[in-house]
């Protein structure tokens, strides 16, 4: 039985030294790539802990019981599927299996998404068949759906820049609702004039 007939899905991976982060790594070293994705766990939890909707977080490697992640607030699952496609397809299946009539999903390393952005995902599925949240890099930053749309997930090139326009011509035949573009944390350039990942900055001169 749901409490909510909205659902968010929270794609998380697990915060390990070497594992998270990999492209920033390049640039700045495993620890400080680490440090730095603990920030952006920090504020995808302060973000969504207080929003109206039921949520799920999906982990990539195992689930930690005792974590960021309150046990009250947040259902734990793990993610299923050999590329991001078929983790975000079973995890929106699983919800929609579940009787939710909204389903939207993020991830936790956009330190650019505030509160207010998720339940503006919710309300424009009220009168669209899906919602898309445009990132910087190309790809999206947020999808929403009312029904599941396999095709969306399928003949991707995850993590390039046309997963986006690719995904727009999945749903042209749809009413899709554009949120504000924003910006992802995957490389050096992402956390430039960000206070907050200040002490991660270094010198790249030659």
């Amino acid at each position: 039985m749901t409490a909510s007939k909205n659902l968010l899905l929270i794609l998380t991976r697990n915060p390990e030294l070497g594992k998270c982060k990999t492209r920033l790594a390049a640039t700045i070293g495993d620890q400080a790539a680490l440090e730095v994705y603990k920030i952006l766990l920090d504020h995808t939890v302060h973000i969504t802990q207080e929003l109206p909707c039921d949520k799920h977080v999906y982990y990539s490697e195992r689930i930690s019981p005792q974590d960021i992640w309150d046990n009250e607030l947040y259902v734990k699952k793990l993610q299923r599927g050999a590329d991001l496609g078929q983790r975000m397809q079973d995890a929106f299946q699983s919800g929609f299996n579940e009787g939710y009539t909204k389903v939207v999903v993020i991830g936790s390393d956009m330190y650019d998404l505030d509160h207010k952005d998720i339940m503006n995902a919710f309300a424009k599925l009220n009168d669209n068949d899906a919602v898309l949240g445009p990132a910087k890099d190309g790809g999206y930053y947020l999808l929403g759906m009312k029904q599941l749309f396999p095709t969306v997930f399928q003949s991707k090139n995850w993590g390039t820049d046309t997963v986006f326009e690719d995904t727009m011509k999945d749903l042209q035949d749809m009413q899709v609702g554009l949120l504000d573009e924003r910006n992802d944390v995957d490389r050096y350039e992402d956390i430039l004039g960000i206070p907050v990942f200040a002490p991660f900055l270094i010198d790249l001169r030659p």
